[in-house]
């Protein structure tokens, strides 16, 4: 996982023409440290798809900017595929789980490395 803590950093990630997630996570909540847990689980099971973490408490100024880039309205948790710059999917709160971002990047047009079962 790489964190991002600069809108320069942000900046590299949107230049970039790979599909990558980008979780927005808040360390003060307790939804976040859950969804975290899913977006681990989904990252080791997809070591082919970049994962960027961005806290949002510590960093607020990169996440308004990759809200404002993106055009995705800021939450958190929240997770984002981006895809050449662009958003093409986003969730946030109990919507950020590995089934949900393992069925985005499909949709996307990502392979799947591997098929993460869904916890009921």
């Amino acid at each position: 996982m790489r964190f991002v803590t600069t809108c320069e950093e942000a900046e590299t990630l949107l230049a970039s023409s790979e599909t990558v997630v980008v979780f927005k996570h808040s360390t003060r909540c307790p939804v976040s440290a859950w969804a975290f847990e899913e977006v681990k689980r989904f990252e080791a099971a997809h070591p082919e798809i970049p994962v960027h973490l961005l806290k949002v408490v510590e960093d607020r100024p990169v996440s308004l900017y990759l809200a404002d880039r993106l055009g995705v309205r800021h939450q958190s948790p929240q997770a984002i595929l981006v895809r050449s710059g662009q958003a093409v999917w986003n969730t946030s709160h109990e919507g950020v789980t590995a089934g949900a971002l393992e069925a985005a990047t499909a949709a996307a047009g990502q392979p799947r490395s591997a098929h993460i079962p869904i916890s009921g």
